[in-house]
């Protein structure tokens, strides 16, 4: 009986209420949105990127030396289609946003969409020196193959390698879906625009964060835990945080940076250098250093042997 009279009566008023709290919003919303890119599309699309930077790992299309070139063709047209109309729905976002009436939004798509798909051989020539590394940088790897299957850094970081290249072209909200997704599955969050040199490898992986204006060189290894972070975000007269600028660390060539380390602000690492496990640093470390903490006092008790009664006195 309470079921009908909430139907009755309390249905209208529900709705009523719930709707109230729609008005006015924007961010929040997606009413009357038909333009804003589909995450669960743009997340298909990243699979079938993946899909031609490593062909069969997924194991939903059969490669082999016979149909290598029409599965390719395949996937290329599939993924041009739907990338094509993600990236349009994204510029058409922000021209609403931003209430732009003069872009060519549809010819800016299937352009950037080009430019990305022609950028697939130099992003797989990449990671094939990014598995390289994990394979010499990783004692327990025993192949190339079980670390592009198993590696969640590998993952991360070719979604990243894809992502970045749509941040480059200023498609805005793509990147970020992908690289928030790949660190949805990895434990991994690397800001599409951060800039990531040749032969990365990220060991374990778990916690790891790099940001936005974050800049890596080449032969870089970092460790689960790792955070490539701000120090702190200018602020307007207003107290609201002023957006851009570098804020980020950079990193040089041939560092190894471990587990848990917390490296702040618009700071350099200097080449060759290693950065312990643990540190916090938000000053610049000069080339060729090591970075350590103070060892601890480790205070060691002795466990009464287990099953054995104390003697009395």
């Amino acid at each position: 009986m309470a079921k009908e009279g909430f139907y009755l009566e309390g249905m209208e008023k529900l709705v009523e209420r719930i709707a109230e709290t729609y008005r006015g919003d924007s961010g929040i919303n997606f009413i009357d949105a038909a333009n804003l890119p589909v995450r669960g599309r743009i997340i298909e699309t990243l699979q079938l990127l993946l899909e031609l930077l490593f062909p069969g790992y997924t194991g939903m299309r059969a490669v082999t030396q016979a149909n290598l070139k029409f599965v390719i063709e395949d996937i290329l047209s599939q993924a041009y289609t739907d990338l094509a109309e993600q990236v349009e729905r994204a510029f058409r976002h922000r021209c609403r946003m931003e209430k732009c009436d003069t872009c060519d939004c549809h010819n800016m798509s299937q352009q950037v969409t080009e430019d990305i798909l022609n950028e697939l051989p130099v992003i797989r020539e990449m990671l094939k020196e990014d598995i390289q590394a994990a394979f010499e940088g990783d004692p327990a790897a025993k192949s190339d193959e079980e670390i592009v299957i198993s590696y969640p850094g590998i993952v991360a970081i070719a979604t990243y390698r894809l992502a970045h290249v749509l941040y480059e072209h200023e498609v805005p909200l793509i990147p970020r879906i992908m690289t928030e997704y790949a660190h949805s599955i990895t434990g991994i969050d690397i800001h599409p625009g951060a800039t990531i040199g040749r032969r990365f490898f990220i060991d374990h992986g778990t916690g790891v964060v790099i940001g936005e204006t974050t800049i890596i060189g080449d032969n870089v290894k970092i460790y689960q835990g790792t955070t490539l972070g701000a120090l702190s975000f200018r602020k307007d007269k207003d107290g609201r945080i002023i957006k851009g600028g570098k804020r980020h660390p950079t990193i040089e060539d041939n560092v190894t940076i471990y587990a848990e380390a917390t490296i702040l602000g618009d700071v350099v690492i200097g080449k060759d250098s290693i950065i312990g496990g643990n540190v916090w640093i938000q000053e610049s470390v000069p080339e060729a250093t090591t970075v350590l903490m103070p060892k601890g006092d480790l205070v060691y008790k002795e466990r009464k042997s287990v099953g054995k009664k104390e003697k009395s006195s």
